[in-house]
């Protein structure tokens, strides 16, 4: 009879975002705007 191996799946270690990258997401986000008009919608990005 066949030997069934099963490996256990090894916890997936924790994931940090680097400072480069959320200092670029906070620029980001704070340049960004959005406006609505009617159905309409336009996004801006004041660089």
């Amino acid at each position: 009879m066949a030997k069934l191996y099963s490996k256990k799946k090894k916890a997936t270690p924790e994931m940090a975002p680097k400072k480069d990258t959320v200092d670029f997401l906070l620029s980001y986000s704070k340049a960004l705007s959005i406006t609505k008009i009617g159905d309409l919608t336009f996004e801006n990005i004041a660089n």
